[in-house]
């Protein structure tokens, strides 16, 4: 093992980066804080009189004192259904908690978000607890509060592959997997989304605030001019002593929660993964040094290395092919114990055996070679991937080209495509074009994917795409015989890149569920832990097949 990182001088630009990335960080805790209030004070007050537990209080009770809940999707929604007053969180909290020592994917509506209605984001981030479920044959459980589909949005959410039904057909598909599915019905749950917690392998039900059925009160007499409450028709006496839909009647929501944790907690033990894992130590460096290390003026260069040496352990990389391809880190490492591959662009200008310059944060050929022969490494000694993403894309021009940039590329693509270790992505700064693929973008199966504050996600830089999009536009408007001055250009292109600056901000990204949350750079190496042992449970890692990578 070779040591990486410095002491970092602590000078004015060291202070500024830091200022800087502590600022973007506070900023996005204040926005987490107002997102998780929900649907508000009032919506929160009401709830609290029905005798309810909010979504956040019963993960809260529901997993190990002391333990740390994993949240996903955050930002779910994000600035987007305002016209409607906003969902936040979608509606919908989930992540991976411990229950009984086990971890488990927990899934919460919020009721007070429109009732815990489903919205597209809800169901995309629905789905997104399952495929976590799958992945890593972890036990899921579903907390549910919802007045069922947003019906303004009603054609965005029912009929297509990934809409409302997949996740029915999901609970049908994990059951034959052997994935333990535990509902617990604590509000009102209606229509098709009665199917969820009735397809799981265990139902509960809140008696007096939990109610199921196809149809409410409201629709019953519309439809077939049936007079009856909602209590007689779905209510927890109902189906737990007449109709059997559900298992267990519960008094209030803790006495509920009790009985999920007595259910976990009686689940057999299944063999694991085996990834390798010793004694954890910590970083050589402080990782709060990440913030000055990395620049707040991105177009700057920084040495990856740096940011490494605060993440892994002991500062102790075991890099393969340090001298060849060098916009790519290659390494075997140890993040809190556990072995890990590490594929991280480098953004610094460095300098090849042969005298050249190499632009950092540019895939060339042989940094995609080297990459790609590593992830196959990974694949054969069963050693889980992080990648740290840094990327412009990959070199173009007519030397690049020569050269074979698409071949080396797609090689790259492939591997990443094919592997079957546990992969984990961190969005450092840039993620454009098909470096994002490259680097095992959310289209690429990471197990997570994490941006920082300081992380843009398109298909090029903003820079490039305004003065392109703005070309595009001006040739238009002259076609349509309209003069274009100077003045005019200026205030178009102003305009351009306001509207793309905003697509390239992490909270973009977050609410559509292009990454999985952003986090502080120093919770990096928490995350990977738990990643990790998360991905553990799942034994069954398929045969490495690369495929047809061409040499």
């Amino acid at each position: 093992m070779s040591l990486i990182g410095s002491e970092i001088k602590k000078d004015d630009a060291f202070q500024r980066n830091s200022d800087y990335h502590r600022a973007l960080s506070r900023n996005l805790e204040a926005k987490a804080d107002t997102v998780k209030l929900g649907g508000g004070r009032e919506a929160i007050q009401k709830h609290q009189k029905r005798g309810k537990l909010l979504a956040r209080e019963r993960i809260e009770k529901l997993i190990d004192p002391g333990s740390v809940f994993l949240e996903v999707g955050l930002f779910a929604a994000y600035g987007m259904y305002e016209e409607f007053g906003g969902a936040p969180s979608s509606g919908t909290v989930f992540g991976i908690g411990k229950i009984q020592a086990r971890d488990v994917v927990i899934v919460a509506n919020d009721a007070t978000v429109k009732a815990g209605a489903w919205f597209p984001l809800t169901c995309k981030k629905n789905l997104r607890a399952q495929e976590i479920s799958v992945e890593n044959r972890l036990p899921i459980v579903y907390l549910v509060d919802s007045a069922g589909v947003f019906l303004p949005l009603q054609s965005e959410i029912f009929p297509d592959k990934e809409h409302f039904g997949r996740i029915f057909r999901n609970n049908a598909i994990m059951s034959s997997l052997g994935i333990t599915q535990i509902a617990a019905i604590m509000g009102p749950c209606v229509a098709g989304g009665a199917y969820l917690p009735i397809m799981s392998d265990e139902a509960m039900i809140v008696d007096k605030t939990g109610s199921v059925f196809l149809a409410g009160s409201h629709l019953v007499k519309a439809a077939i001019g049936e007079e009856i409450d909602n209590e007689a028709l779905g209510g927890a006496t109902i189906h737990c002593e007449i109709s059997g839909v559900t298992d267990h009647k519960l008094k209030n929501d803790e006495e509920c929660l009790l009985k999920i944790r007595s259910i976990i907690g009686k689940l057999g033990k299944r063999a694991k993964a085996g990834f390798s894992r010793v004694d954890s130590r910590p970083p050589r460096f402080s990782p709060v040094e990440i913030h000055g290390i990395v620049p707040s003026d991105r177009s700057k260069p920084f040495d990856m290395y740096q940011v490494l040496a605060r993440i892994v352990d002991d500062g102790e990389l075991d890099e393969y092919k340090a001298g060849y391809g060098k916009t790519i880190i290659t390494g075997y490492a140890r993040v809190d114990g556990w072995a890990v591959g590490i594929v991280a662009n480098q953004r610094s200008v460095v300098k090849t055996a042969k005298g050249e310059m190499q632009v950092g944060g540019v895939i060339y050929s042989d940094s995609a070679d080297k990459a790609a022969r590593f992830i196959l490494n990974c694949n054969q000694k069963m050693i889980p991937l992080v990648f740290f993403q840094d990327v412009t894309g990959f070199m173009v021009g007519s030397r690049a080209e020569q050269g074979g940039i698409i071949k080396d590329g797609a090689k790259m693509v492939n591997a990443v495509a094919n592997s079957v270790v546990p992969k984990f992505t961190f969005i450092v700064g840039n993620s454009y074009g098909a470096g994002n693929y490259a680097m095992c973008g959310k289209a690429y199966d990471p197990r997570l994917i994490f941006a920082w504050p300081s992380a843009q996600i398109a298909v090029m830089g903003g820079k490039q795409a305004s003065e392109t999009l703005l070309g595009i536009k001006v040739q238009a408007m002259e076609k349509g015989g309209e003069h274009i001055s100077k003045e005019k250009q200026t205030q178009l292109l102003k305009e351009v890149q306001d509207r793309y600056e905003a697509e390239l901000d992490p909270l973009f990204a977050a609410a559509r569920l292009w990454v999985d949350g952003i986090i502080d750079p120093v919770e990096t190496r928490a995350h990977i832990s738990r990643g990790i042992e998360a991905a553990g449970n799942n034994p069954d890692i398929p045969k490495f097949n690369p495929g047809v990578i061409q040499t």
